[in-house]
């Protein structure tokens, strides 16, 4: 009997120490993944410069500055910012994450360059973000409202703006185009009685034009922080760009005039 309680013990002590290493090892991998995760989020699309660091979808530093077009000036700075708020290196980056417009032709050039001289410097892949889906996301999520349509709106001059249309699920209904604000902008989701709900720094433009009954403006404006959702959903689906081929989605050619300084 004592031999076989004997026996019972050793079984019973290697069952128990297999499965605390089994356990072990699981947390070991799980904080590997975990690492594998740092992204960091340039948003240069509108006047708004706007850096983010996320570990797994979770926000861990971000750097904004409202003041207008001082993308080059402050670009590489908050990069560092974060990193150092964050006690990370860029060297332990899984990819970079760069909303790729339509938006300003300068902050879009600006944030692709940023983003291109990281990923070429340390060989991390790249993630490109649409600019209107990432706005639209962080809209849903922030007011969601079933039936509703999201649309999103970057400023384009005058009264164009650059704009998506997206359902409360996420589902694109029409894909980023320059639109002309006018009386009858989305009259046929109007006659429908559909919701439509605006946010960018394009929106305020809408109001202009659209009953309020129809129209509603919501906050969302360009910022790093709403890249994250879908830089990790592209990341973890494999959803990398070739810096080397990359270009922004400008949409329109550049708006370049002749200056009339004499020379």
């Amino acid at each position: 009997m004592d031999i076989l309680q004997g026996r019972f013990f050793v079984v019973k002590s290697v069952v128990w120490w297999f499965g605390h290493f089994e356990r072990t090892f699981a947390a070991h991998k799980s904080r590997n993944h975990r690492t594998m995760s740092l992204l960091l989020l340039i948003e240069t699309s509108t006047e708004i410069c706007s850096v983010a660091l996320s570990q797994d979808g979770q926000q861990l530093a971000i750097r904004e500055s409202d003041a207008p077009y001082v993308h080059a000036e402050k670009i590489t700075c908050f990069i560092e910012e974060c990193m150092a708020e964050a006690n990370k290196s860029l060297e332990e980056l899984s990819a970079v994450a760069l909303s790729k417009g339509p938006g300003s032709y300068t902050g879009l050039r600006v944030g692709a360059s940023a983003a291109k001289g990281i990923c070429y410097a340390l060989n991390k892949p790249l993630l490109a973000i649409d600019t209107l889906e990432a706005l639209a996301d962080a809209c849903r999520r922030q007011y969601p409202q079933t039936d509703a349509i999201y649309c999103p709106m970057i400023d384009a001059r005058r009264m164009e703006v650059y704009t998506a249309l997206y359902d409360h699920e996420g589902n694109c209904l029409q894909a980023a185009h320059a639109h002309i604000l006018t009386e009858t902008s989305f009259a046929d989701y109007q006659a429908q009685g559909r919701q439509l709900i605006g946010c960018g720094n394009g929106a305020r433009k809408a109001k202009q034009v659209l009953p309020e009954t129809f129209l509603t403006l919501r906050s969302p404006n360009c910022s790093a922080s709403h890249l994250i959702p879908l830089a990790q959903r592209d990341l973890e689906g494999g959803q990398k760009v070739d810096p080397a081929y990359f270009s922004p989605q400008y949409i329109k050619p550049p708006n370049i005039t002749k200056s009339r300084k004499i020379l």
